[in-house]
């Protein structure tokens, strides 16, 4: 390498083509994600649900937890030293999700009824505090979110006692407030109770009714935090939770995962669409990828089609259709002819109805994302983006709310919030495999604190991150920077954690100061980002 005495850019040697950048479409996810958690408290820009009371599948919890590991994955796999950037944004997101609109929903829940226990004579004691018992679908993610800050961030705030307190403060109602306090550890003794009630198939989300891709978060959280506490838990659970989901029956290595067991009557319900086990598997490939990833097959055919190399999600009724014609008459299910004989014998026939519609577009592309399935997504992904409305808001990208499940030739039309504003991000943000090499190699203390880091530097500064990458080999960091706005932007920030000696500070190439370290310690870095302009800058050690 030359050396830092020569002229300007001279000295710099690196091939900055070999740090992929972020796109336009992945930076205006990340900026979406910032614009919805920077919101006034009480106000929910485009997280409106179908359901009114937060109970259905793209209540503000999911949207909130996806954002959460959506900027998880980018941070971990694609912008690594750009801690600031990322913790601030998932602090926000936690922030949000302890807000009584997100789980006061339980309430109400929590009296069960007969559409969750039919055998249930009269409504339950109701409880309002969302951790005690059941509710996996709202604490499992919690606790997977505050376990993800941990260990991205080595920042213990969500372990510390009443770090995560709710206040159940109805204005006009009750005897006055109740509080219940948690940490991170005591939410993950709560869960773990739970699934020892249920003999370790897992915690209930709704009451009575336990879903197997509701307990894959909480397994993950626990992995995480084995990793902090230099434990072994994860491994006892998992061994009593597969067992307990292979005896009832929950999980088929042929077929499509139950939608949910019944505790009570020991019954599972048999699914009739893919997406409860698309969005197992995007998870679930943590800890048994080699059976998740030879199921795909088997699992997406009819769902996902690829007809004269048009991928479409296709509603179950067509899905079911084709997969029937594949199986009783030996159809291939990638024909043109199996799939219009499928849509003609749904267009003659009544659409199964149900009063809400679930978010499958947004946990299918999750799947195809963590899978590696490149073809199957990009084929959805431009899907949405030619018929789907992708729309740009502040920098900001997302796909509106839509109601109307397909259009009169059954294409896709269906977007809802937990898709369009968080799932389709993340699958444009993970990598093959991203969730599983998390949990095969989760960031420790002494992985934090072997490397330099960013600080001061996030999105409120109003410029997206398009590289953040450190280079062990070169001792360089390299960050490319770009503003959203049509005005020129200063930036301020420090790279942190330099080992000692001389370090060069490059921007457009060029060099423009030289720092000399005596211990470990920072560099101030100001930036003026133009408008449509990249600014690069790179930090490297003079060898």
């Amino acid at each position: 390498m030359a050396t830092l005495q020569d002229e300007p850019c001279r000295g710099l040697t690196l091939d900055l083509s070999r740090y992929p950048k972020l796109t336009t479409q992945q930076a205006g996810h990340l900026r979406h994600f910032h614009n919805l958690s920077s919101a006034l408290d009480g106000e929910w820009p485009h997280m409106g649900t179908q359901e009114p009371a937060q109970e259905f599948l793209d209540a503000y919890r999911y949207q909130l937890a996806t954002m959460a590991y959506a900027a998880g994955v980018a941070h971990y796999h694609r912008l690594p030293v750009m801690r600031s950037l990322f913790k601030s944004l998932i602090r926000r997101l936690i922030n949000k999700m302890l807000r009584r609109e997100v789980w006061g929903y339980w309430f109400l829940t929590s009296h069960s009824g007969p559409v969750v226990d039919p055998d249930l004579k009269e409504m339950r004691q109701p409880w309002a505090d969302p951790i005690v018992h059941e509710n996996i679908m709202y604490s499992g993610h919690l606790l997977l979110m505050t376990s993800l800050y941990a260990m991205l961030f080595d920042d213990d705030e969500f372990e510390r006692p009443g770090s995560l307190t709710f206040k159940w403060n109805p204005l006009f109602w009750g005897m006055g407030p109740e509080v219940f306090q948690y940490d991170n550890r005591s939410l993950q003794l709560a869960i773990l109770k739970e699934m020892e009630r249920n003999e370790w198939a897992g915690v209930c989300c709704e009451p009575n009714l336990v879903f197997v891709v509701c307990n894959q978060f909480p397994i993950i959280a626990m992995r995480y935090n084995d990793i902090r506490d230099g434990t072994n838990l994860t491994k006892e659970v998992l061994e009593k939770y597969q067992a307990a989901i292979e005896k009832k029956g929950m999980i088929s290595s042929d077929g499509l995962y139950v939608d949910w067991l019944s505790v009570r009557q020991g019954t599972v319900k048999n699914a009739k669409a893919v997406g409860f086990t698309a969005w197992a598997n995007a998870f679930m490939n943590t800890w048994n990828s080699e059976f998740v990833q030879s199921g795909f097959q088997r699992q997406s055919h009819g769902f996902i089609t690829s007809v004269d190399g048009t991928v479409e999600l296709q509603i179950p009724a067509v899905a079911n259709e084709i997969r029937r014609l594949v199986r009783e008459e030996g159809n291939l299910p990638n024909s043109p002819e199996t799939l219009q004989r499928a849509i003609h014998s749904v267009k003659v026939g009544p659409l199964p109805s149900f009063p809400y519609m679930q978010p499958t577009f947004g946990y299918v592309v999750k799947w195809l994302s963590e899978l590696g399935k490149d073809a199957e997504l990009s084929g959805l992904l431009a899907h949405a983006d030619a018929n789907l409305k992708p729309t740009w808001e502040k920098g900001g990208l997302y796909y509106p709310r839509n109601d109307r499940l397909v259009s009169d030739e059954l294409k896709w039309t269906h977007m809802d919030p937990f898709s369009g504003n968080a799932a389709i991000g993340y699958s444009r943000l993970n990598v093959s495999d991203g969730q599983k090499k998390m949990w095969d190699r989760p960031w420790t203390r002494e992985d934090l604190a072997a490397r330099p880091f960013i600080d001061g530097l996030d999105f409120s500064h109003n410029v997206d991150c398009l590289r953040g990458v450190w280079d062990e080999e070169s001792k360089a960091i390299i960050i490319t920077l770009k503003t959203w706005r049509d005005e020129t932007t200063q930036v301020s920030f420090y790279v942190r954690n330099l080992e000692m000696g001389t370090w060069a500070a490059y921007k457009h190439c060029k060099l423009s100061a030289v720092h000399t370290l005596r211990q470990t310690g920072d560099i101030k870095v100001d930036a003026v980002v133009e408008p449509e302009e990249e600014i690069d800058i790179v930090i490297i050690k003079d060898k």
